[in-house]
């Protein structure tokens, strides 16, 4: 890989941040649609930020970081759903692209750990 933007869960991270914005557009639990917005916006930051560090180390770090916050949207999600701010099958699949995303990390950190 050349750049962050040949990630794949890079890709996926920034799809995600996409519906979260709009799934949460109108909603005026303004902490909580700032919170699961900046969630979903830090996984792929994080990746982004990660990988320009340079080192191994730091971009493991970084992922561990990303894969925290796939964790929150994805708490988050339920907790949207049980608000009644966004539907169940919205709520589904958000937590199913924020697992997907956190599989995806999990493979590039296993597979730094083995390089190391």
């Amino acid at each position: 890989m050349q750049k962050f933007e040949d990630i794949v869960a890079w890709q996926k991270a920034i799809a995600l941040a996409e519906e979260v914005y709009t799934k949460f557009k109108t909603c005026k639990d303004f902490g909580f649609k700032d919170q699961i917005q900046r969630a979903s916006v830090s996984i792929s930051n994080n990746i982004a930020e990660g990988f320009e560090k340079g080192t191994q180390k730091d971009f493991k770090h970084f992922l561990y970081i990303a894969k925290g916050s796939c964790s929150e949207v994805r708490s988050m999600s339920y907790l949207a759903k049980n608000f009644h701010y966004i539907s169940e099958n919205d709520a589904k699949k958000l937590s199913e692209q924020t697992a997907k995303i956190s599989k995806m990390l999990s493979g590039f950190i296993k597979a730094i750990n083995s390089r190391s």
